[in-house]
């Protein structure tokens, strides 16, 4: 498996929501690895999108992370509690990024259910699998992915990275539609910049 390196990142946010479809994402934590297949991707561009936190070319200690190299991640957290995470992409300082709404877990299934259910993977219902990472928050506890990653660079040496597995999501089976939560930002809620992989079950919202 080819770990995705800084030149695969180095897109806009709208062709890299498409590409990071099928791909892995992997966390090693505490002598365990956490794996998951991305299912579905959202794009936010700062500059045109109001739903983004840079929209306009808004700069501050939070949003700095978005103006980044390619490749790095942002983590931001959501009602003082959960945490959505970022891929920042295109050039530094063009403030893009694609948030990580749904994986399909593939490895570290037990570990993954004790952290969101506290129970084994085998004694879930067929609802709680669903449940384990079909949402952006919903991920990051089964990843163990917190505001600790904010900032670093998706490469194996800091044990959070993307993986190629050779996953071939045919542009047939790529859906593309509006994003989830963003009814604040007038226009930006009508972009189609949601996409996921057609009839998968980890799909936070169809």
């Amino acid at each position: 498996m080819k770990t995705l390196d800084k030149s695969f990142y180095n897109i806009d946010a709208l062709s890299l929501s498409k590409k990071l479809l099928g791909k892995v994402l992997v966390n090693q934590v505490d002598g365990k690895v956490l794996k998951g297949i991305i299912v579905e991707t959202e794009a936010y561009i700062g500059a045109i999108d109001k739903a983004s936190h840079a929209y306009g070319g808004r700069r501050t200690e939070r949003t700095e992370t978005l103006y980044g190299e390619p490749g790095i991640v942002y983590v931001y957290s959501i009602y003082g509690m959960y945490f959505c995470f970022n891929v920042i992409c295109g050039e530094k300082d063009i403030a893009e990024g694609v948030l990580i709404r749904g994986l399909e877990p593939l490895e570290g299934l037990e570990e993954m259910s004790f952290t969101r259910f506290k129970k084994p993977y085998e004694e879930l219902t067929k609802t709680q699998i669903k449940n384990l990472t079909n949402g952006p928050s919903k991920l990051c506890i089964a990843m163990h992915i917190n505001k600790s990653a904010n900032k670093k660079e998706l490469i194996k040496e800091n044990s959070l990275y993307i993986e190629d597995h050779n996953i071939e999501v045919a542009p047939s089976n790529i859906v593309e539609t509006t994003r989830i939560g963003i009814d604040y930002a007038e226009e930006a809620v009508h972009f189609p910049w949601r996409f996921y992989i057609k009839d998968n079950p980890y799909v936070s919202k169809k």
